[in-house]
This record gives structure tokens, C-alpha cells and sequence, in this order.
């Protein structure tokens, strides 16, 4: 018998997408059908999400839902079965999920995603449109963090489980505790061992308080944040919580992640056939403004340009790439000064670095499939996605070891190197020096023909899907499911 799940999240491919967040609410589903799971997502209706189910049929009305009138729809899109909940005053609007066209975030996004905690819950107990209720409620990051605090304190005697993900512990939904009145919680929920959050409200600390199993995108996540050095401020909660928690890494989508199949690339190739591959290294080249040199080690960087990134540390380890006689090329958008570096540094060596500023996906493709080296020097790193794509595309990962990178790369050292198991390289501690080092290691490789190819022929066949993922979330639920008191 199926075990029948509610999934929460803000943002969920192919439907509406600003993170990973969207790519694992998208991915579950599929990942979990095979093994018993069936999964329904409960979404915002913004504009992009009706759009995509031009079927959708209502289940229920709610006269007044957080100062208006809405609707809970259903219907099916690429597979997924979703709830859209269609609530015009909370999310009929331009912009991405939380920011305005100008760039700020919506006033009232604590309202918005209160909202949809408290149909969640309303629903994983009560069911929908002649539908049962729910044996799990699975709510991902702050914007879905109060669901499992309206299941705690929700009328009824039937007891629904929660399981709660924190996908980055860097954005926790902290809000003014003015708005405790509107939210209809008890008064206890409006403390320290419950919502209250440094004297404001925290979502992501209510989602971590009540949730009866917490996890996170990887086990050396799950371990970080529950230092001061990576909890920030919510490693007390979390050790404190240590059974409870654990760690899964992240999958990648392998249907639609095939460098053998995607549409994208210029030349398709395989792990059996890596030759047709150059022809979109020299893709990349022309469409980056590098020279057309096959003998040049091609550095890349796909991502967002932030400090979390380490995009600074790329900037700053320039002149060890040149010193290579290697190449650069950065694609992404993101912090105004990082942006400006990337374009100054494009500038100032023209045919050997190349930089895009926006995001392309086809283009981000490219790059996996045509630089030798990914760049993924980030400070900090729940799971990651780049280091992924990187292995599934042929170009090795150079990566700092940390969270989901140091989960998913094997660093190729002597000891790997000589048993013939290396994937990418590492780099510790995230400092300028240490990834110049690793710069410099990559070079090395680049030299020495035979052994690249090898560690290339590893990160293809690297298992990067959900296979191993999904039978550990399977594992996760029923156990939670059955304990549930």
C-alpha cells in the first residue's frame, strides 16, 4: 500500500523555479513513486502555476483566507499531482515568489506563505475534494516552516506526522512579532520553545520546533549546522535536536540531465564516446569570446555571483589561471560589485577570460558540457547542483570541501588517484590560497593526459540520481509515519 504524502513548497519545477529548492520539490515525486510513495504537491497558485494547469478543478473554497477569498485547486502537470492554492490578493502578482519586479521583497510575504502553512496542515488532516487525509505532511524551507506548528496546534484528533528540510539554513523567514495575531496560533506558540525567534517570529525555527524528523540536502550539512561556525544562531535548536536530524544528498534529474540527449549541446557524446565532446568545448570558447585553443585548460563558473558562492575567491585567483595558461569563463548574475569584477576581468583579458552577467539555462549546459574544470568554491554549501551536472557532463569539479560538495566529489589525490577513484578535486580551508593550490593541481592533471581521462570516465559514471536518495527519504517517511503518536 502507497504511502500517501503532502508536499509543501513555494516553488517547484517545472512549474515556477528561483533555486534547488524547486528542483528537489520537483524530483520527489518521481524519485519516490517507485518506492511506494505517492506524493502530492501543495504550491501558490502565482501566475506561472495556473498557467500550467489550465484543467485544474476546485476542491474547496475558504470565504476569507488571510483578508480574502480563495480556492483550492487540482490538476496534473508533467507528471506531478498538485494543490494550487489560488488565493489572487496573496499571489496573483508580478515577480518571482518573494521579490517585486523592483527587487524587494513582497511586505507581505509573512502572511502570504502563513497562508499556505495553514491550508497545508488543513489538508494533510482533513483531505480534500472527497479525498482522505494524509499518513505525512513534508514541508520544505521557512516559507512552508509554520505548517508543522498549525498541525501541533490544530483542531482534530487525528495526528498527522511531519518531516521538515531545510534546504539553506541562510534564509530562515524572520518577521515582525506584530504579526502574531494575524497568524491564529495559541499564545504557547508565541515563545522559545516554539515560534519565537530573538524576540521576532522565525518560520524556518518553527518548521525545525515541531517538525517530528528535521532534514537536510547532506549528511556534512546536517553535521556543519550544528556548529556556531555554519548553525547561525539556530545550532543550539539543532543539536538539541541531533536525533532527529539527519542528512540526504540531493539527486539530479538523469532523464533530463543526459549529455547523450540534450538538445542543447551542439555535440551530443557519452562516457563511451567522450571524443564528440570538444566540439562543444569549442562552442563555448566562440560563444564566451575565448580563444579557440583545444589545448587549453578551460576553467568555468555557472552560478549565482555571491560571497556565499566564493565568486570573490575566483576573481582574486585570476592570475593563477593565466599563470596556467588556462582559461575562464563565468556565467551568472548576482551581487552588483561581483558582477562588475566578472565584466572588468572579461575586459581586461580578452581571449582568455569570457563572462556572460544573466542567466541562460541552455547556455549553463554548455559549460557542463564543454569546460574541463567547474569552479564550485563556495563558503558554504547545503547539497549543490553544479557539482553535479559537472560529473554528469565530463568536466571535473574543483570544489571547496564542504557540505554536499564534499559529499559528491572524490577528491583526486594520490591515494585516489593510485586506486584509480577520483572525480574532481577539493580544496581546504575556502581561502584564495588554497583554491589557487587546487587551480594549480588541475593543471598538473591537465598535463598528464591518461590520468584525466581516467578521472573523466569516473565522474561520468558517477550514480548522481535519486536512486540512492529516494530509498533513504522512502525509509525516512514510513519510519516517521508508523511512530507517529
Amino acid at each position: 500500500m502507497s504511502l500517501r504524502v503532502l508536499s509543501v513548497a513555494s516553488e517547484c519545477v517545472p512549474l515556477v523555479k528561483t533555486g534547488g529548492l524547486a528542483d528537489v520539490a520537483g524530483a520527489l515525486p518521481h524519485a519516490l513513486a517507485p518506492e511506494g510513495v505517492a506524493i502530492t504537491t501543495l504550491l501558490p497558485a502565482y501566475p506561472k502555476v495556473l498557467a500550467a494547469l489550465p484543467d485544474a478543478v476546485p476542491l474547496r473554497r475558504f470565504e476569507d483566507l488571510f483578508g480574502g477569498p480563495a480556492r483550492l485547486l487540482r490538476g496534473q502537470a508533467a507528471g506531478l499531482d498538485v494543490l494550487a492554492l489560488d488565493a489572487p490578493h496573496l499571489y496573483d502578482r508580478p515577480g518571482n515568489p518573494y521579490l517585486s519586479p523592483q527587487g524587494g521583497e513582497w511586505g507581505d510575504n509573512a502572511i502570504r506563505f502563513a497562508a499556505l502553512g495553514a491550508v497545508a496542515a488543513l489538508v494533510a488532516r482533513e483531505g480534500a475534494g472527497g479525498a482522505p487525509g494524509f499518513d505525512l505532511l513534508h514541508a520544505h524551507d521557512w516559507q512552508a516552516g509554520l505548517a508543522p506548528a498549525y498541525l501541533r496546534f490544530g483542531a482534530g484528533a487525528r495526528r498527522v506526522p511531519s518531516v521538515f528540510t531545510v534546504h539553506n539554513l541562510a534564509f530562515q523567514g524572520k518577521f515582525d512579532p506584530a504579526i502574531f495575531p494575524r497568524l491564529g496560533l495559541p499564545p504557547q506558540a508565541m515563545s522559545t520553545d516554539g515560534i519565537e525567534y530573538y524576540g521576532a517570529i522565525g518560520y524556518l525555527k518553527a518548521g525545525l520546533w515541531y517538525a517530528d524528523r528535521i532534514t537536510t540536502v547532506s549528511p556534512t550539512y546536517a553535521a556543519e549546522i550544528r556548529t556556531p561556525e555554519a548553525g547561525m544562531g539556530l545550532d543550539g535548536l539543532l543539536r538539541g535536536r541531533g536525533g532527529a536530524l539527519s542528512g540526504i544528498l540531493n539527486g539530479l534529474d538523469t532523464r533530463d540531465w543526459d549529455p547523450a540527449t540534450d538538445a542543447d549541446l551542439p555535440a551530443a557524446f557519452s562516457a563511451v564516446d567522450v571524443a564528440p565532446r570538444a566540439a562543444n568545448k569549442r562552442a563555448l570558447q566562440e560563444r564566451m569570446g575565448l580563444h579557440p585553443d583545444p589545448g587549453a585548460l578551460l576553467f568555468g563558473f555557472v552560478g549565482r555571483l555571491a560571497w556565499q558562492k566564493g565568486v570573490d575567491l575566483v576573481l582574486g585567483a585570476l592570475p593563477a589561471v593565466l599563470g596556467a595558461d588556462a582559461q575562464l569563463a563565468l556565467l551568472g548574475t548576482g551581487e552588483w560589485g561581483l558582477e562588475e569584477g566578472c565584466r572588468g576581468a572579461a575586459w581586461a583579458n580578452q581571449g582568455r577570460v569570457g563572462a556572460q552577467i544573466g542567466f541562460d539555462e541552455g547556455l549553463a549546459r554548455l559549460f557542463y558540457a564543454g569546460a574541463d574544470v567547474i569552479l564550485v568554491p563556495s563558503r558554504f554549501e547545503p547539497s549543490g547542483l553544479a557539482q553535479l551536472c559537472a560529473l554528469r557532463y565530463g568536466a571535473l569539479p574543483l570544489v571547496a570541501h564542504v557540505g554536499g560538495l564534499a559529499d559528491s566529489v572524490i577528491d583526486a589525490n594520490e591515494m585516489a588517484l593510485a586506486a584509480g577513484i577520483g572525480t574532481g578535486l577539493h580544496f581546504s580551508p575556502v581561502t584564495r590560497e588554497m583554491l589557487e593550490s587546487a587551480i594549480g593541481r588541475a593543471a598538473q592533471l591537465w598535463r598528464d593526459k591518461p590520468a584525466w581521462a581516467r578521472l573523466q570516465v569516473n565522474a561520468m559514471a558517477t550514480d548522481v540520481s535519486w536512486r540512492r536518495s529516494a530509498a533513504a527519504y522512502a525509509a525516512l517517511f514510513r519510519d516517521t509515519a508508523a511512530h507517529a503518536g
